[in-house]
């Protein structure tokens, strides 16, 4: 288990620690639609949220599912420009070209990347020439509501239009709040991206990946990067180049981006906020109990990045709904998940903030 690189044949030269306002744009969509994911920021998610314009946070709901999961590859736009070896831009509006500059095709493709199970890692069509990956995303956006259905209807009828509107909401949002916090942020993503990039000429990639985090390991012999993850993926260099990114918005989401014919991307947290209080005595054995279990585990990388039926949760990991359905009972006695009804579907989410007073070191594990 976790996400492999193949670095065979990459070149010193092609590797690279740069900043991104773009992915630290998606981070902090993210954050402010998922504060349990990042109770250090509490504070500026308050502050944001407490002046953010109505229509802004409505247009922001439109399209969550592009960052509420974690943040679509769609952020890290640089990655999909051919060649594969492209750095983001310097500024917002640069890496804004960029994400102009991808194919209509690997727009909607990440955009669907997380709600609708996309090919990822392995060579496939999309939605746009795929009548049954077509029907497949509008089938899976209906169970998630009438604004994801409505997006991806959009979405798959006229791509350009709904990238404009990507566009103009991005700009708005930083407007209104991204372009304060990036003028903060990026002074210590730039000190951090310095440090790498002086362990990686001084003691070499090994060395700078430790730096990045202990979840990361480098095979010299195997040349292959592995993250230690509790999902499963491949990517490889090959003639391209390999991108690390730091993130302040982020932790403790330490995340790859391997999609097929794209350049790999580490995207790793900087820093490490506190978390709050464990749980009382009396829940704690019942709770450990149920995490235990590595299919529960397993089932908790998805609920915590969004919620899911018992079928979709069923169809993900090869079980019957029943087998599911047990599994989610425990979950749900231990108090770690919430259910909610939305027409005829059920829909399971874990509690991030009730599973984040266990300990970092699960959280992080399920959100790396």
């Amino acid at each position: 288990m976790g996400v492999h690189i193949d670095i065979t044949g990459l070149r010193p030269e092609r590797i690279a620690v740069v900043i991104s306002p773009l992915a630290e744009l998606g981070m902090a969509l993210h954050a402010l639609s998922e504060p349990a994911h990042h109770p250090g920021l509490q504070a500026w998610v308050t502050g944001v949220t407490a002046r953010l314009d109505p229509h802004l946070a409505d247009r922001m709901c439109e399209a969550d599912f592009l960052w509420r999961t974690t943040f679509s590859d769609l952020f890290l736009a640089c990655a999909g420009l051919p060649g594969r070896t492209a750095l983001p831009g310097g500024t917002l509006a640069e890496e804004l070209d960029l994400l102009d500059k991808l194919s209509d095709e690997q727009f909607v493709d990440g955009a669907l990347e997380f709600t609708c199970a996309l090919p990822y890692d392995v060579p496939g069509r999309g939605p746009l020439s795929d009548e049954g990956l077509r029907r497949r995303s509008l089938e899976l956006a209906a169970a998630r509501g009438p604004r994801q259905l409505l997006f991806t209807e959009r979405l798959l009828a006229d791509p350009p239009r709904t990238r404009a509107w990507l566009r103009q909401f991005l700009q708005d949002c930083d407007e209104a709040f991204f372009a304060e916090a990036w003028s903060r942020l990026r002074h210590q993503l730039a000190a951090d991206a310095r440090l790498k990039t002086d362990l990686l000429r001084h003691k070499g990639l090994g060395e700078a990946l430790t730096s990045v985090s202990s979840a990361v390991t480098l095979d010299e012999a195997a040349r292959r990067i592995t993250l230690d993850k509790l999902g499963d993926g491949r990517s490889a260099t090959g003639d391209g180049g390999l991108l690390l990114i730091p993130t302040s918005l982020g932790w403790p989401h330490l995340m790859v981006l391997h999609r097929h014919g794209w350049q790999p991307v580490l995207h790793y947290p900087v820093g490490s906020p506190e978390l709050a209080a464990p749980p009382s005595v009396e829940q704690l054995a019942l709770r450990m109990t149920a995490l235990s279990h590595p299919v529960r585990m397993r089932m908790c990388r998805h609920l915590a990045r969004s919620a899911y039926t018992t079928s979709e949760l069923a169809q993900v990991h090869g079980m019957t709904a029943p087998e599911i359905s047990r599994h989610l009972g425990v979950l749900k006695k231990a108090g770690l998940i919430t259910t909610r009804r939305r027409g005829r579907y059920v829909l399971h989410q874990l509690d991030v903030t009730v599973v984040a007073r266990l300990g970092s070191d699960f959280l992080e594990g399920i959100l790396r």
